[in-house]
């Protein structure tokens, strides 16, 4: 089986944790954190910084790793590396989703997520609540 290498960026303001709904593909409507393919010669931050731009027009700062989520879909494996981010400049324009929401801790089981970012929730959870 292929593996896919992804990155994600959880975007995270005053306990507030911000989600986009995918807006094309086979996995279209699903709920998830933005982000994309590693491209070659990327480290996994400069993805990240890079997909977050090309995605939402907005400059994020790579705070930590996360998180790395390993996920067989039927036809791909997935490897996605999970950063903490923070907004450096921009507005979070929606140039390839469809929707997007600031979720709580007690928000965050609200959207339908992707199977992948779901296994991140309960863990966004637990660090949400000790913040």
């Amino acid at each position: 089986m292929k593996t896919v290498r992804v990155v994600a960026g959880i975007i995270i303001e005053d306990g507030k944790v911000f989600a986009t709904q995918r807006g094309y593909g086979e996995f279209k409507d699903g709920w998830e954190f933005p982000g994309g393919k590693i491209e070659q010669g990327e480290t996994p931050e400069e993805a990240v910084v890079r997909e977050i731009m090309e995605e939402l027009d907005t400059e994020v700062e790579v705070k930590e790793l996360f998180d790395t989520v390993e996920y067989d879909y039927p036809k791909f494996h997935l490897s996605m590396d999970c950063f903490i981010c923070k907004i450096k400049k921009g507005d979070l324009v929606l140039k390839e989703h469809e929707a997007a929401k600031w979720l709580t801790k007690e928000t965050l089981h609200t959207v339908d997520w992707l199977p992948a970012d779901y296994g991140l929730v309960e863990k966004l959870r637990e660090m949400l609540s000790l913040q």
